[in-house]
């Protein structure tokens, strides 16, 4: 079969499918869903890998009965990269079939829209089986190629190491540690920062070491983020400029793979929400616990603010109000102040929200509940309700 009749239609919306922004975003999030391996890694890692797949199958619609002339260098890195981010390769796999799925959906999709038959559909659908496939094996074989021992460019002892001893695998014996300079049975924090890969790690500022008593050592790649175990805090200038780092406290370095994953955890809230700079892991405690149990705040919600309307731009007014407030200790000059108004203003607002939902953020309770956990209440179902793209939770794609 062939596509002789449609082949430019086809090839239209192949190529403009390649150049759409959201179509990325799309087989991004097709693949984190099918595999919670991927979904682990920065969603930046995954965007660039599917953005380079994507345009490699736009450039291939140009030569769309010429396999001879096609480019599967970018399935080739993307096996590379992910075996040496320690991610299984049926994990990835997982992903890359999920994707493809999904890109030959969006395809029918558009091809019908643009008025092409199913019967005139079916053999360009095919074509994009025979190239889903091919890009499989080509993946396969990075993998396959990296794991045999051809270098990474993130890789050494000390990246291995953070590797298994952070992200999977069996741990590392006491002869790999102290091959990748540490030492077993000592402690450590973690430090977790967004990067693209290690060019962006800057090298320690002279004497950096000197005033931090110990050196974060090497930062190493690890699904897709930058991680460096130290042995004291850092300075701030082992951080790349406007990156967001979590750092932990320090643990033993059998207790560091959950404490790893808390700062992931972490990186990925604090990044929704657009800051950067150096934080502890426990600045974002109450962030982790209620964005990892969005059905109770969703209950509060309900209970608290069912009687707000979220298309009423006035209810989403009180109810912004209402969460500065709170963020800012109840203070009504503070509150104002961060809204450009009067404190009057903030008053009104506040009594609005009282009459609407029945219930009040200035007085005393008296059914019993204590005033902190009450507070607690509020600030969670004003924050989820708020909140335009709610949480995934951790194990969402």
């Amino acid at each position: 079969m062939t596509v002789t009749h449609q082949r430019e239609p086809v090839t239209g919306i192949l190529r403009a499918m390649a150049l759409d922004p959201a179509v990325c975003g799309e087989l991004v999030h097709a693949a984190r869903s099918r595999s919670p391996e991927v979904a682990r890694l920065a969603e930046a890692e995954n965007r660039r890998h599917v953005t380079a797949l994507v345009t490699a199958a736009g450039q291939w619609a140009a030569t769309f009965d010429r396999v001879e002339e096609q480019n599967f260098a970018a399935a080739l890195l993307l096996g590379s990269d992910r075996a040496g981010q320690a991610v299984p390769v049926t994990a990835v796999l997982r992903g890359v079939q999920a994707a493809l799925t999904r890109a030959v959906e969006i395809t029918v999709d558009r091809g019908r829209a643009a008025g092409i038959t199913d019967g005139l559909l079916l053999p360009a659908v095919l074509r994009l089986k025979e190239y889903g496939d091919a890009v499989e094996r080509h993946v396969v074989h990075g993998y396959r190629t990296a794991e045999q021992g051809a270098p990474h460019p993130a890789d050494g002892a000390r990246a291995r190491v953070l590797r298994h001893l952070l992200a999977g695998g069996a741990p590392p014996g006491p002869d790999e540690l102290a091959r990748a300079g540490l030492r077993p049975g000592s402690v450590r924090h973690c430090l977790v920062t967004e990067a693209a890969g290690p060019a962006h790690a800057r090298p320690p500022a002279p004497g950096a070491a000197a005033r931090t008593g110990s050196p974060c050592g090497d930062l190493a790649l690890v699904e897709g983020r930058l991680v460096g175990l130290c042995a004291r805090p850092p300075s701030g200038d082992r951080i790349p400029p406007g990156a967001l780092a979590v750092l932990s406290p320090a643990v033993p370095l059998d207790a560091l793979r959950p404490v790893y994953r808390l700062c992931v955890r972490a990186l990925d809230i604090g990044a929704r929400r657009g800051w950067h700079g150096m934080y502890e892991l426990t600045d974002f405690a109450a962030e982790i616990a209620l964005a990892d149990q969005p059905l109770l705040g969703t209950y509060l919600t309900r209970g608290l603010l069912g009687s707000l309307d979220p298309a009423d731009e006035f209810h989403r007014q009180l109810a912004l109000t209402a969460l500065t407030f709170l963020d800012h200790g109840r203070r009504l000059d503070q509150t104002a102040a961060t809204l450009f108004t009067h404190p009057n203003t903030v008053r009104y607002r506040l009594g609005r929200l009282q009459q609407i939902t029945g219930e009040s953020l200035t007085d005393p309770r008296y059914d019993g509940r204590p005033g902190p956990l009450a507070t607690l209440h509020w600030w969670w179902a004003l924050t989820t309700w708020l909140r335009p793209d709610p949480d995934p939770g951790p194990d969402a794609g």
